[in-house]
This record gives structure tokens, C-alpha cells and sequence, in this order.
């Protein structure tokens, strides 16, 4: 399959930052790292492989960035403030350096949020914050309360990122346009999150599946299962 490196000084964070991209043709799919991960760590994983069929027959076009992490909600050694800010920059990079890159080289004018264990929380906050360049959002063991984070503090850099606040209020009409997969396992540390979550949606009227696997932890051989089912729902 294709693979492409990229690297580039991001003015929305001020350094330079890297992506993977996989694939020749198809949706885009932006497919985040889990905590602290890299750019790198979804490939080396065997996720890539794991949907190589699609990527192979043009179906899709996944794009793999780095994390910040270690310098947002991870940064212990600055201001929650201050990792909040980050995040929101790291948002900004996503929706204005790698989207329009994706809808350029692709044709598609709406991308697919997808990611693992905390890369399912960049996914579904991504996905919520900017449905209208979101067709699909696939979530696999994703955790989505970043209050854990902030020691506390509460801001809107916060409230904004951080789906169990921000989704009850929004009514945005593309919303409920979304295809929406949150994939947890019956024993996975994050499923109290994803029902929690599911509880929301429910709540208002957003039509999405539950994903529970029977049996399953929180590992990289459940989200290989996942993926491909999921990337089998776009239509």
C-alpha cells in the first residue's frame, strides 16, 4: 500500500509536527494515536495492516498524526490552563493544516474521526466539535471526561473540549448526520465511558451503536477486530 511521511512547522502549535499517510484513494480517515502515542504508533501496532484491504482497493486514505499529549492533558509540569490551551491548539492543527489536506487530495469534503483508547477521545471530540466536516466517527475503548486532567480548574478551553459537557448543549442539525461506532470490551477499563457517553446520545435522539464486545479487554487485538467492521460501515 502507499505510505507517505510528512513533516512541517505547524503555525496553530509552533513547532514541527509529523503524519503517516496511508493509501492511495478513498475517504480520509484521521486516525489519532492513543495517550502520549506518535505518529508512527498505529502502524507499527498492525491497525494500518488490519485495514490494508481498504486501503488497497482506494476505499479509504487514513491520516495519521502525531500527539501532543506529553505537552496538553499529560503536562503536569505546567498550569492546567495552560494544557487545555495546548489541546486547543492541537484542534486547530487538525482542522486547518490536516483536514484541508485531506479534502484536497481526496475529493471528500467531510473526513472520518476514528482512534483508539485516548485517541477515541481526539476522535470523538473532534467529531463533535466540527460535525460539519465529520461524516463518521469511530471510537474504540475511548475514555471522554478530560476533567481528570485538570486538577480542578474549569475554563472554556476545557468545557469545550470535553464531550460529557459540551455535547448535552449542542444542537448543531449535522449531529444527528454523523455515523457514530463507540467500540468498547465487556471487561475494558473505558466501558463505563462509552455507556455513559452512549447515554447522552441516547438522550438526544443521536442514532449511533454501542459496540460492546463480549469477552474483550482494553488491548490492540480487540480495536484490529473493530476497525475494519467499522470502516465497513461508510458508505
Amino acid at each position: 500500500m502507499q505510505e507517505e511521511y510528512h513533516k512541517w512547522h505547524s503555525p496553530a502549535i509552533g513547532r514541527d509536527f509529523e503524519m503517516l499517510v496511508f493509501g492511495h484513494a478513498g475517504q480520509p480517515v484521521i486516525l489519532y494515536p492513543t495517550s502520549k502515542g506518535s505518529y508512527y504508533q498505529n502502524k507499527d501496532m498492525g491497525l494500518i495492516d488490519a485495514v490494508g484491504w481498504f486501503l488497497e482497493n482506494g476505499l479509504v486514505k487514513i491520516y495519521c498524526p502525531d500527539s501532543i499529549d506529553a505537552f496538553s492533558w499529560y503536562n503536569k509540569s505546567v498550569h492546567p490552563s495552560i494544557r487545555a490551551y495546548n489541546h486547543t491548539c492541537y484542534d486547530k492543527l487538525i482542522v486547518t493544516e490536516i483536514i484541508p489536506r485531506a479534502q484536497h487530495e481526496t475529493g471528500f469534503g467531510k473526513v472520518v474521526m476514528a482512534g483508539c483508547s485516548f485517541g477515541g477521545y481526539h476522535a470523538v471530540n473532534a467529531a463533535f466539535r466540527h460535525p460539519s466536516i465529520t461524516s463518521y466517527c469511530f471510537s474504540m475503548s475511548g475514555a471522554f471526561d478530560v476533567k481528570q486532567f485538570t486538577d480542578g480548574y474549569y475554563d472554556d478551553n476545557v468545557y469545550y473540549n470535553n464531550p460529557v459537557d459540551f455535547i448535552p448543549s449542542d444542537n448543531n442539525p449535522d449531529l444527528w448526520q454523523m455515523g457514530i461506532a463507540l467500540g468498547a470490551g465487556e471487561y475494558d477499563i473505558c466501558r463505563v465511558d462509552n455507556e455513559r457517553l452512549s447515554g447522552i446520545l441516547h438522550q438526544k435522539n443521536i442514532d449511533h451503536w454501542l459496540d460492546i464486545r463480549p469477552h474483550a479487554t482494553h488491548d490492540w487485538p480487540v480495536w484490529k477486530e473493530m476497525f475494519p467492521q467499522y470502516l465497513s460501515l461508510i458508505k
